[in-house]
């Protein structure tokens, strides 16, 4: 694996790339540090802390890489851009206009698509940046005495607006530029870099709780709870688990015979040969994980963008995210985005139609119809087992920390969401260098 890297750092193109991506890390995380104007980021950080981090609103932070707690210019994240990425995707099949441009016009439709989902994503902002907006506004109104926002003015209000929206628009524009001039997709490796950056800090807190100071842990991590080693040993043995579980589903694939018939030509014989059509398990990699966990959070984020009294905090707490309905809602989620995405990503009938211009057949189908009503069901098969497992991994932390003391773990209950997404995009990086690196005759990591 070194000498790949040092292989890839002799080649320059690769070299620009990496260095690119590098860059365009480092201005994100500067970009995390840097708070919106008007906003008491410690006052905040407390709040958060104490009644919205075991809320959706705590997936949100680790997603934004602790910049929602902070509410930094890029507090925001990439939620605007994956919630218009599902809507406009929704609409490409509900909307036969949408649809013809997606798949009839090319790459200029392609385009039109992209700048749909970019306004989309500029319109989510502003919703969201509003309703952050207001949560900072209801609760500085309803605690006067030590409020986050010292002035709440108009002026202050679009500032404040404007600047995360702004935010979100930079994240975007930087994710494109990491996926045209760097080295994997852009949006992806944001999100790996924010949830990676919580880890050191994460580790830092569970080791610190294994003291016998309360004291001193309630300093320093904010819980007087004292976790045992034991404890600790099986969070990262479950941990190491997870990954190589995922690791192993994400290169599996199911590989379907195909054979070419003979064709003579002249003197010469093509075809004959026996090949075959690699179906991967998990066919749609983090995606339906990404927005499961967007769309179950919508219900508890409103609720607690709403203000806080009676009656949210009860929706609060039947939306939380160690609640057995926001586990049973984000499960079921999964399941549909990752048959979505594979319906999307792989079309049996035009697969079939393929081999059928091109002379090949699987062996004991006829070509055509039966071809593509065998890949459809093969295809139904391998999705529904990528999908439940995608769903038991991302879930079961939830479980454990709906039966177990939730103040013991916390935290946990984000931990299968954050290593499905790291160890997915990872893979699919490694993959994309992997790629370069076989264009050049290079060996890569794979091997």
């Amino acid at each position: 694996m070194l000498q790949t890297i040092r292989n890839a750092w002799k080649i320059e193109e690769i070299r620009r790339k990496i260095l690119f991506t590098l860059f365009m890390i480092l201005l994100y995380r500067v970009g995390n540090a840097i708070p919106v104007p008007y906003v008491d980021v410690d006052t905040l950080r407390n709040y958060f802390n104490s009644d919205l981090s075991k809320t959706v609103l705590g997936l949100y932070n680790v997603m934004s890489g602790g910049a929602f707690s902070q509410a930094t210019i890029f507090a925001l994240s990439i939620q605007p851009y994956i919630n218009a990425s599902i809507i406009i995707q929704l609409l490409c099949i509900a909307i036969p206009a949408l649809e013809r441009m997606a798949k009839d016009e090319g790459e200029e439709g392609k385009k039109k698509i992209n700048n749909i989902t970019r306004y989309s994503t500029v319109g989510i902002a502003l919703l969201q940046g509003f309703a952050y907006y207001m949560m900072l506004r209801n609760y500085s109104l309803s605690n006067s005495s030590n409020p986050i926002l010292a002035e709440m003015g108009v002026w202050q209000a679009i500032v404040i607006i404007l600047t995360f929206t702004a935010g979100s628009a930079l994240i975007m524009w930087m994710g494109e530029q990491i996926t045209e001039f760097g080295i994997g997709n852009g949006i992806s490796i944001i999100l790996f870099v924010s949830i990676i950056s919580r880890f050191p800090s994460a580790m830092r807190n569970l080791i610190i709780r294994l003291s016998s100071d309360e004291a001193y842990r309630t300093q320093m991590t904010g819980t007087s709870d004292q976790l045992m080693w034991w404890q600790l040993l099986l969070i990262l043995i479950g941990a190491l688990a997870m990954i190589v579980l995922i690791v192993a589903v994400n290169n599996a694939e199911r590989r379907i015979p195909v054979q070419y018939s003979k064709r003579v030509v002249g003197r010469k014989q093509y075809g004959g040969q026996s090949t075959h059509l690699p179906m991967k398990v998990n066919m749609s990699g983090v995606l339906p994980v990404i927005f499961a966990s967007a769309i179950a959070s919508l219900p508890a984020t409103i609720g607690a963008l709403a203000g806080k009294n009676s009656s949210n905090s009860a929706f609060l707490r039947v939306f939380d995210t160690t609640s057995l309905l926001y586990a049973l809602i984000y499960f079921l989620l999964i399941i549909f985005f990752s048959y979505f995405y594979s319906t999307i990503q792989f079309n049996p009938i035009e697969v079939a139609n393929n081999l059928k211009r091109n002379g090949g057949f699987i062996p004991g189908y006829r070509p055509g119809k039966p071809t593509s009503e065998f890949l459809s069901k093969v295809l139904n098969k391998i999705t529904l087992f990528g999908a439940i497992f995608l769903s038991i991994v991302a879930v079961t932390p939830y479980l454990i920390s709906h039966w177990s003391n939730a103040a013991k773990v916390s935290g946990i209950s984000l931990g299968g969401t954050s290593i499905i997404i790291v160890v997915g995009v990872a893979l699919e990086t490694v993959q994309a260098l992997e790629n370069q690196m076989l264009m050049r005759h290079y060996k890569g990591f794979l091997e």
